[in-house]
């Protein structure tokens, strides 16, 4: 890809990257090619990091330790109605 996709507003996408296994995380930051603006180990984690970086996109595991990637975007969805989130 050769220009990171755009909001409706004309700047890059920004993108947390959430996932409990480092080398999963990496390798899908690494190959997006958007704007990543934070990573996070687990759902507590992710909506603590998506309230302080604002991003457009989660891409959210949905099984991880702790607080999982189901509930933890139902908070999201709460917190930050406008931002869009893809689990897997």
């Amino acid at each position: 890809m050769d220009t990171p996709p755009e909001t409706p507003q004309g700047r890059p996408v920004r993108v947390l990257v959430v996932d409990d296994q480092d080398p999963v995380r990496e390798g899908i930051t690494a190959l997006l090619g958007v704007e990543v603006v934070g990573s996070a180990r687990d759902g507590a984690e992710a909506v603590e990091s998506a309230v302080l970086c604002r991003p457009d996109v989660v891409l959210m595991d949905v099984r991880m330790p702790g607080t999982d990637g189901v509930a933890a975007t139902a908070l999201l969805r709460r917190r930050l109605p406008g931002c869009r989130g893809a689990g897997s």
